[in-house]
């Protein structure tokens, strides 16, 4: 082994999976503590509240002195001389969406711009959190008032809506240099409240403007000061507008890797160390992903670990869930974007149909 790693965070399972691949000794730390993270650490945490989650993470570090931790989203603040990925204080700049639109304009990067209140149409979201779950489009004042209605309590900004295909590229930074590993599309959610949560991912985003997102995401990776994988989120249209940035692993990995290869967590830790690929890595095939949801209240009472490894993020047979959680994710992956949709489509229909048709992606 590698050494012992601590992976802390709101869901873990695809980074444990690629530190368990790596060779590393895993443990975790994780909202879900669903059944395949079992697969791939050694002994798993869960906690309920994002505030339980340091404090979790100090008692697996007292049961079991990792060599090094590595956070996930929501653990990002994380301090410790053990920490392998970007510093607190490098951090904090992008867990603000205003901070990281300022960064954007300082480095010169298209990015949507911001607006006054009462402008319209507008793009609204909250400064802080991550997966899109709680940003709209308004169009007038009573739009927004609800919004406000529902949302108010959190710190917002107004952006000009901008078109385009969702879509992200995955680097790995010095803290001083930085190259693209894959450019990916995203999956929305696309109807209701959530209709910008992320619900998936495509790799390769096989698209005419990948190479200006990789030289953009290159030049912000690099300006960032991050260390280890940053992702950058884009909208691509007839222009290229920068989003957002996520500094640390994101949850295009498993597509990254399916359709590559490249074990993304060993290339985290080396450019943590400050070594980068001498090149981008291919991609052998065309990978997806999409995460299913409950289309109402009900308990999974079935083993879906059957269907492993063509799911993932597997509940415990008697889990409940809400409407509109989402409950696992499901993989497809062929020599192109048409065979890995069908293919994802083909095992959807399965566990669906094995479900009683009670879930949606």
């Amino acid at each position: 082994m590698k050494g012992r790693v601590l992976v802390a965070g709101f869901a873990t399972r695809h980074i444990a999976q690629s530190a368990h691949a790596a060779g590393y000794e895993v443990f975790a730390v994780d909202h879900f503590c669903d059944q395949d993270l079992g697969f791939y650490a050694q002994e798993a945490m869960a906690f309920d509240e994002l505030g339980d989650l340091f404090g979790a993470v100090a008692e697996m570090c007292e049961r079991h002195r990792p060599d090094f931790i590595v956070p996930a989203s929501g653990a990002e603040a994380i301090a410790s001389r053990d920490l392998c990925g970007t510093p607190p204080e490098k951090v904090e700049r992008f867990l603000d969406k205003l901070s990281t639109h300022q960064f954007f304009e300082e480095t010169g990067i298209p990015t949507p711009g911001l607006l006054s209140l009462g402008e319209y149409p507008a793009m609204l979201k909250p400064r802080k959190g991550s997966g899109g779950w709680r940003n709209a489009i308004v169009h007038n004042d009573p739009e927004f008032l609800r919004w406000m209605e529902k949302y108010g309590d959190l710190p917002s900004l107004s952006e000009e809506v901008v078109h385009g295909v969702p879509s992200s590229v995955c680097c790995l930074a010095t803290g001083s240099s930085a190259i693209a590993v894959a450019v990916n599309r995203q999956i929305l959610r696309g109807t209701g409240d959530a209709a910008f949560g992320f619900s998936g991912s495509v790799t390769p985003f096989q698209s005419s403007a990948a190479p200006r997102m990789i030289g953009y995401a290159e030049h912000i990776a690099a300006e960032s000061g991050c260390t280890g994988t940053i992702g950058v989120d884009f909208v691509a249209g007839d222009r290229i507008h920068a989003i957002e940035v996520n500094p640390r692993f994101q949850a295009t990995l498993d597509t990254i890797e399916i359709a590559t290869g490249f074990n993304l967590f060993s290339a985290h830790m080396d450019a943590c160390h400050g070594s980068l690929p001498a090149g981008r890595p291919v991609c052998r095939q065309v990978a997806a992903r999409t995460i299913l949801f409950a289309e109402r209240d009900i308990v999974v009472n079935r083993n879906m670990i059957r269907f492993s490894p063509l799911v993932a993020d597997i509940p415990w047979p008697g889990t409940h869930f809400e409407e509109g959680q989402a409950i696992m994710s499901v993989y497809g992956w062929g020599a192109g974007y048409t065979e890995a949709m069908a293919m994802l489509d083909k095992h959807i229909r399965t566990v669906q149909q094995y479900m009683g048709g009670r879930l949606y992606g």
